[in-house]
């Protein structure tokens, strides 16, 4: 137990108070996972990263939501390199972060830093009734078959019709959980659907999202790193985005704007890696006392 050095990030973005916050604890790698769940808890982010020592890599990097540790997110490591590179601890623009899901390369470019996702692995393709029903949205909301999808962490991708079906959504826990439990999930799973329009919040995005979260994590993500490149895979999977390179846009409707550039790696029918890159904001750091 004792004090470690924390800096909290916007992330995705160039300014304060936009993008999605993380609180990046460093040298807490080796903290309980309990102790770490009540750190996200007592910050009321989505996330939070732990960062330690790799045999295999630069930096080990541990993420928490509120209730469980998950192998991988993507804002979060985008934040925790931005808080590395402001303290001074990186001598270098390349670099491998070592995560649950595997070795995540870094390229830091000026104010922009970009992480290369894992493989796509596309799953299951879900009841676009049932998804509709978690969103609380009429079935012809939905305009493609929701399927899941991951570059690192799996989320239920589902490409909505327009501006006007995403903001109108709103997150039914109880249908959520009776989604997870048709899928085979067990009650720490969740299948929150990553919902996408195919034109941006602003005149420079070519798409616009949102997350809606299940207690005890906030009601709704400001941007989401991880999902976005599992949305992206999906888009050149099936043929409805003609770019190679695109501008994912997300939080605007929470006042958090957000923006990342997504370029795809390898062919759209044979992808090995989706690059998701954004900028960052140190907003604070200082330090927090937690119990080994």
């Amino acid at each position: 137990m004792g004090w470690h050095d924390f800096d909290w990030v916007d992330a995705f973005t160039d300014r304060a108070f936009g993008g999605n916050g993380c609180a990046v604890v460093h040298g807490g790698a080796g903290l309980h996972a309990e102790t770490c769940m009540a750190f996200v808890r007592e910050t009321s982010l989505v996330e939070c990263t732990f960062t330690g020592p790799s045999d295999v890599a630069d930096v080990r990097v541990r993420y928490f939501l509120a209730s469980r540790e998950i192998p991988f997110a993507g804002h979060p490591t985008i934040a925790t390199v931005a808080a590395l590179r402001s303290r001074g601890f990186l001598d270098k623009d390349d670099l491998v972060l070592e995560t649950g899901a595997g070795l995540v390369p870094v390229r830091i470019s000026g104010e922009e830093i970009e992480m290369t996702q894992v493989a796509p692995q596309f799953g299951a393709q879900i009841p676009a009734d049932l998804v509709a029903r978690v969103v609380g949205l009429p079935v012809d909301a939905i305009v493609s078959p929701p399927q899941m999808v991951s570059t690192g962490l799996p989320f239920c991708i589902t490409v909505l019709r327009d501006r006007a079906a995403l903001d109108a959504a709103v997150l039914d826990v109880g249908a959520l959980r009776d989604l997870a439990s048709s899928q085979g999930y067990d009650g720490s799973d969740m299948l929150e659907p990553f919902m996408v329009t195919l034109s941006g919040a602003t005149g420079a995005g070519d798409t616009y999202a949102r997350l809606l979260i299940a207690p005890p994590s906030p009601p709704e993500d400001p941007f989401t790193g991880s999902a976005t490149g599992a949305m992206a895979a999906y888009l050149w999977k099936h043929g409805l985005m003609d770019k190679d390179t695109f501008i994912a846009e997300q939080g605007h409707g929470m006042g958090r704007p957000g923006r990342a550039r997504v370029t795809r790696v390898g062919p759209s029918d044979a992808m090995t890696g989706i690059k998701v890159a954004g900028p960052s904001f140190v907003l604070m750091r200082g330090q927090v006392w937690l119990a080994q």
